[in-house]
């Protein structure tokens, strides 16, 4: 099976599998921060690289649509379980930010830098609307979930005085219009999209591009944990504020898989796949990662997770969907608009930079 793999792909696991035996070993052995820090990101970055791989082998059996949703579920749960972790401890506004984060690292940084590689190669990019159409009408979805109850709290109505049962209705909604979503790009979405947009040749075996995926979603997750052990106190021996370590460095870091993998497959030309998986990374969290981490953190026990978020977040977070919908609605992009959503997001973080 694995004489069908190419020798770089070959390279590639072996050096993630060393990464990750290395990354355990020094967290077993309580090195300092800042070595176990840096090897966890390597480490991501391979399995990252795996994944793009693997994700991209099959997209030949599976139209892009189910290809982006399958590889964006395998990228988010290194955040699902340290989210979980960090609701345990009590971690609420780290939670907060780097969730918030990993929406606008998705939707700003790695679509931005991935239309400014598929552009320089391929000029402008042109992709079916239909599907960015409708992750945006999501996405606002969402922002309005997160932005509804916000302005509640900070009007001081009613219903601000009731963040947890507010919090579960908009999670069960949520999770509802996902599924809903998840079923119709599953049965109808592939109808738009050409099987030429993701041929390849030498394509792996199913059932090994499959257990890749699955191999590598358990080590992000194993290492994800690691990495964030590690943050706290790298953050302090280099001088880190919570915010912005949350909403940017935990962010990227969680989010290794979208960032390879979209850029990748924009530079190759493929718009719709890159598209797919990048956006998706972005729909997942918001309209089913904060949805179960709203209901499990009930589960759990500890401090709730509501959608009150700082006021700050949720004007950024709202006006970076706005920003993506006008970008994506006409299905092309170019050079230009990756820079304006690169240029956004590094406004963004500029303010966090502070606290």
């Amino acid at each position: 099976m694995l004489a069908t793999v190419e020798r770089s792909a070959l390279l590639a696991m072996a050096a993630s599998a060393v990464l990750v035996v290395l990354a355990a070993v020094l967290h077993v052995l309580g090195v300092e921060a800042i070595p176990s820090f840096v090897v966890c990101a390597l480490a991501l970055a391979g399995i990252a690289y795996v994944i793009g791989e693997a994700t991209d082998q099959l997209g030949v059996y599976l139209g892009p649509a189910a290809t982006g949703i399958v590889q964006s579920i395998v990228g988010n749960l290194p955040e699902l379980f340290v989210a979980i972790f960090a609701l345990r401890a009590g971690l609420v506004v780290v939670v907060q930010t780097s969730l918030i984060g990993s929406i606008l690292v998705n939707a700003l940084l790695v679509l931005g830098l991935a239309f400014v590689m598929g552009g320089a190669r391929h000029g402008v990019l042109r992709f079916e609307d239909q599907a960015p159409r409708m992750i945006a009408t999501l996405l606002l979805l969402a922002v309005c979930a997160l932005v509804l109850p916000t302005l509640a709290d900070e009007l001081h109505l009613p219903a601000g005085a009731h963040e947890q049962p507010l919090a579960v209705v908009c999670a069960i909604v949520l999770l509802l219009v996902f599924a809903v979503q998840t079923w119709t790009v599953l049965t109808h979405g592939q109808r738009t999209v050409s099987a030429k947009a993701h041929r390849r040749d030498g394509a792996w075996p199913l059932l090994l591009a499959a257990g890749v995926l699955i191999a590598c979603g358990i080590a992000a997750a194993l290492v994800s944990d690691w990495f964030v052990d590690a943050l706290q106190p790298a953050m302090q021996t280099l001088g880190i504020n919570q915010a912005f370590a949350g909403l940017v460095i935990v962010a990227i870091a969680g989010n290794a898989v979208e960032n390879v993998v979209g850029i990748r497959l924009a530079a190759e030309g493929k718009a719709d796949l890159a598209l797919s998986v990048v956006l998706n990374g972005a729909l997942q969290v918001a309209v089913a990662l904060i949805p179960i981490l709203i209901l499990v953190s009930f589960a759990i026990g500890g401090t709730p997770f509501t959608l009150v978020i700082p006021p700050i977040l949720a004007a950024a977070l709202f006006l970076s969907v706005l920003v993506v919908t006008v970008v994506t609605v006409d299905g092309r992009a170019d050079v230009v608009d990756g820079a304006a959503l690169i240029g956004l997001y590094i406004i963004i973080a500029t303010i966090f930079w502070w606290g």
